[in-house]
């Protein structure tokens, strides 16, 4: 017996050394604490306005924002102290007796109740060795870093940053999805308020989660969490952090616990998730849901109240159509203002930036800058306002027609443009070809799809535009020719401290200052005495109305020196024609004019100053094509110039008699035009087929042709 028993004793003393010597072994296999890169916690990423006021947080499956120590209320580290770490300021990172005590406990009930790892040692974890599995050596090698890293941080200051660390990294539990990483979160997400604004008892609540999260989570558990609580205050009591009164009274409180919506709130949703977007265009999803960011923005929070105080003063009566607004600095592509009349909380999309919508009339200056581009002038080129029915060898049968069903004859491009009159832009935007139209339209700024139809001109369009894209395209205008592309994000500034400047201008010249003053100069004009007069807002403004058919979609896009403006008037679910809306129907000069005054005479600010003068020398002349005409008035007319199948030449003078109201005598190119009544006196055409002669008189007496040669297939028609 005294044999077995000997040598039972030998093999366990065996047994205990081989187990020191293994834990020694395992202990000098442990990295060193400065080969150990520690894990960046992060913080939940947070949007500002332009202010620097807070928009609200990106979510991620982690909440997390760092306070300082000083943030910290000092009962909120005792109650840690003294429920997770009781000789925290007495050991040096690893509690031999906090160990034996934990071990005997736990022999004791037969399970784990109680953990021997000290707050450095789980610190060291959370930082150093989070993917790690969780065994003897792991715990080994925690105790071996701990005692680094109290080495690294000496002293009382230093036991006060690591429990400031700790504090700040671990998890205290999740609510709806999301885990709150350390202190500040946890307390905005149980109790909707800064940790430092928290009670005794609600501190001490929070000091006993860690240990379980799920199982003390108050909202899940309430009862677990108030008897994990009152061990807290009863800890604290025992070690003299709190007195036995003061204990007693905050374990009659009640838990205080408060749903929050501090990180998932957000003002001006709908920019807010239009800058997340460009955030995961930019860097990823996954570095976005990483966290961490802090992201400065353009928007306005001031011109964001005025754009929704303009647009709910107009549509102020129950049933009213949707309205939605973008503004854009013109000198470096800024949003400014992103807001519509949508409640986010019924629909989270984005009228102003995702709702396409057929651009009516407001089109029509795609096609305006397109022919000064070809260096068409808009004073000296004519054509004839009249109802068009007629079948284009190209494109079909085209019937196009006024509003108002009321032709003016013979009119220039800029009493066209000031009338909005479709039959003169359908036959410009021929004259000028679709497929320019679009590529003028994709260099303004319009991002959408387009067909390079002839309906386009007049902003006849399949998938659309935004108010994002017009108020950018006229942008481009303002600019004096420079496209920028709309920036929502000035800077992203990372967790390491550098940052990213995304607000300088990304922007390519693409029309001379020559071509957008001409049309500026004609767009002011349609402000002034068009049809966009009801949005002049007394300064130096440029704009262009547009109203779809059957009044389903109505705009205002104008612009000042410093800025571009889209006004979108409709309803968002469907066409819904706005026939009656406050006794009216709605086109652009109406209900969007309104707006965009309301809006544009606060936005614009004091700055009244004029648009600039054009530094390009311009080299304009009147345009001559398939559709042109020019004005006799019984006196001489210029042939036209184009030849062969579509260019026909406009004869003699069309003033007089002659009408184009007979779709008999414009049925397709290149049907000669009828002339007017009285002397012709036209010049030759220089083209072939049906070049103009001097253009007789179709009705009445005299003597066509009487001045000038005839050009090939011309001369002199009878009176």
């Amino acid at each position: 017996m005294f044999i077995a028993l000997g040598a039972t004793a030998t093999l366990a003393v065996i047994g205990v050394v081989g187990f020191i010597v293994w834990v020694i072994g395992t202990a000098a296999s442990a990295p060193s604490l400065n080969s150990l890169r520690s894990v960046d916690k992060g913080a939940s990423s947070q949007v500002f306005a332009k202010d620097g006021q807070r928009l609200g947080f990106i979510q991620s499956d982690e909440l997390r924002q760092p306070v300082t120590m000083t943030q910290m209320p000092q009962p909120l580290r005792d109650a840690t102290v003294a429920i997770e770490d009781q000789r925290y300021f007495q050991h040096s990172g690893v509690d031999l007796e906090g160990i034996i005590r934990a071990a005997v406990k736990n022999l004791g009930t037969g399970h784990t109740v109680q953990g021997g790892s000290t707050l450095t040692m789980q610190l060291v974890r959370n930082l150093y060795l989070p993917t790690q599995h969780r065994n003897l050596k792991l715990k080994i090698w925690e105790a071996k870093l701990a005692e680094q890293l109290e080495q690294a941080h000496p002293g009382h200051d230093g036991k006060l940053w690591i429990l400031t660390q700790y504090l700040n990294s671990v998890p205290y539990g999740t609510v709806g999805g999301q885990t709150a990483i350390g202190v500040q979160a946890a307390s905005r997400i149980f109790f909707n308020k800064p940790v430092s604004k928290l009670t005794l008892p609600q501190l001490a609540l929070l000091a006993g989660l860690p240990q379980a999260p799920s199982e003390y989570n108050p909202f899940i558990n309430p009862e677990a969490a108030l008897a994990r609580r009152n061990d807290v205050l009863s800890k604290m009591t025992a070690q003299h952090y709190v007195t036995p009164e003061q204990a007693q009274a905050a374990m009659t409180a009640p838990l205080g616990v408060h749903h929050s919506t501090y990180y998932t709130a957000h003002r001006e949703s709908y920019f807010f998730d239009y800058v997340k977007q460009q955030l995961i265009d930019t860097y990823g999803i996954n570095r976005v849901r990483q966290g961490g960011l802090k992201i400065y923005t353009t928007i306005d929070l001031k011109l964001q109240d005025q754009a929704r105080q303009a647009m709910t003063g107009v549509l102020n009566e129950s049933g009213d159509p949707s309205s939605a607004i973008v503004s854009i600095d013109p000198r470096n592509g800024h949003i400014l203002t992103m807001a519509s009349t949508a409640a986010y909380g019924n629909s989270q999309f984005n009228l102003a930036a995702q709702g396409h919508r057929q651009a009516g009339s407001s089109f029509k200056v795609m096609v305006l800058m397109t022919a000064v581009r070809q260096g068409i002038d808009p004073n000296s080129t004519t054509y004839n306002s009249h109802e068009l029915d007629f079948v284009d060898p190209r494109w079909g049968r085209i019937h196009v027609q006024t509003y108002s069903h009321s032709y003016e004859g013979d009119i220039n491009l800029v009493q066209a443009t000031l009338k909005s009159d479709n039959t003169v832009y359908q036959q410009l935007d021929l004259d000028v070809g679709p497929k320019n139209v679009t590529k003028t339209a994709h260099d303004m700024g319009i991002t959408s799809p387009l067909e390079s139809l002839p309906a386009e001109g007049l902003g006849g369009l399949k998938v659309g535009v935004s108010p994002l894209e017009m108020a950018n395209a006229y942008a481009t205008i303002a600019s004096g020719g420079w496209r920028n592309t709309p920036i929502a994000i000035t800077r992203v500034q990372f967790p390491d401290g550098h940052s990213d400047d995304l607000g300088r201008p990304h922007r390519v010249k693409v029309f001379s200052d020559a071509v957008t003053s001409t049309v500026t100069n004609i767009l002011e004009q349609n402000m002034h005495s068009g049809t966009a007069t009801h949005a002049d807002i007394g300064c130096p403004d440029a704009g262009k109305t547009g109203t779809v058919d059957n009044f389903t979609d109505a705009w205002l896009v104008g612009f000042t020196p410093h800025m571009s403006t889209s006004v979108w008037v409709g309803y968002p679910n469907r066409k819904v024609p706005m026939t009656d809306v406050h006794g009216i129907e709605v086109q652009g000069g109406s209900l969007p004019a309104d707006i965009w005054h309301a809006y544009m005479s606060v936005a614009h600010g004091n700055d009244c100053s004029d648009f600039p003068q054009a530094q390009d020398q311009a080299s304009l002349s009147p345009g001559v094509g398939s559709h042109t005409s020019v004005s006799g008035g019984g006196g001489s007319g210029s042939g036209g110039s184009g030849g062969g199948h579509g260019g026909s030449g406009g004869g003699g003078g069309s003033t007089g008699g002659g009408s184009y109201n007979n779709r008999r005598l414009y049925e397709s190119p290149p049907q000669p035009t009828p002339g007017g009544g009285g002397r012709g006196g036209g010049h030759p055409g220089a083209g072939g087929g049906h070049g103009g002669g001097g253009g007789g008189g179709r009705t009445g007496g005299g003597t066509g042709g009487g001045g000038g040669t005839a050009g090939p297939g011309g001369g002199t028609a009878p009176g």
